[in-house]
């Protein structure tokens, strides 16, 4: 089983190429879906969330008040590593989970880990089961503040997220393919084709 992360800035267009990768028959593991799991009613890191940051962020369903918390650490370095720190670890136990999961099912034999925040973590590296492959997916950035603003997002906030990420320089110092992604749909198509043969290919060494 080849496990690969994929990356890519907001607007690079990171979970398309995760469907067009789904539809070619590996699995998809939302990594940030788990980070919202993990302060979710039960989840396991909502108690050590609230100890650190105050019991008021308790949302009437048990879990964690999400905007709140994100209130609080998107423009503070120290509160957000200070999340990272109780969140990063949860998350990585749900990552062995799943992946555990899919193996003993023989669910796929390329498993995707789909991560906003691969350069910038440790997530999905201080596992059992470690991502071995990177994909980035990147854009130029006027593109990138077109989809956003699209999207509803105002010019400011756009460009606050797009400052507040990894530069494309940096992921493509930790990346094995790169995904350009400033096309149509069917070059987008077509690249994550090719990047599925590779895989494909490097999946098959490894059960050889």
């Amino acid at each position: 089983m080849l496990i690969v992360g994929l990356t890519g800035g907001i607007g690079a267009g990171k979970s398309t190429v995760a469907g067009l990768l789904a539809s070619h028959g590996a699995a998809i593991v939302d990594v940030d879906a788990l980070g919202r799991e993990i302060i979710a009613p039960a989840g396991t890191a909502v108690e050590p969330v609230l100890e650190r940051f105050g019991g008021h962020l308790r949302g009437p369903d048990g879990g964690v008040d999400r905007p709140a918390l994100a209130a609080i650490v998107f423009n503070d370095p120290d509160e957000l590593a200070a999340l990272n720190e109780i969140s990063h670890p949860a998350i990585n136990e749900l990552l062995d989970e799943r992946i555990e999961s899919i193996e003993t099912a023989e669910e796929a034999d390329v498993v995707v880990l789909d991560m906003a925040v691969l350069t910038e973590s440790t997530l999905g590296r201080d596992t059992r089961y470690p991502y071995e492959v990177v994909v980035t997916v990147e854009a130029p950035p006027d593109i990138r503040m077109e989809r956003l603003v699209e999207r509803g997002m105002s010019a400011d906030d756009a460009k606050s997220r797009l400052a507040s990420q990894a530069t494309d320089e940096q992921r493509r110092d930790v990346s094995n393919f790169v995904i350009h992604n400033g096309g149509g749909t069917d070059d987008l198509a077509d690249a994550t084709a090719q990047l599925w043969d590779a895989l494909r290919r490097l999946a098959d060494e490894r059960a050889a």
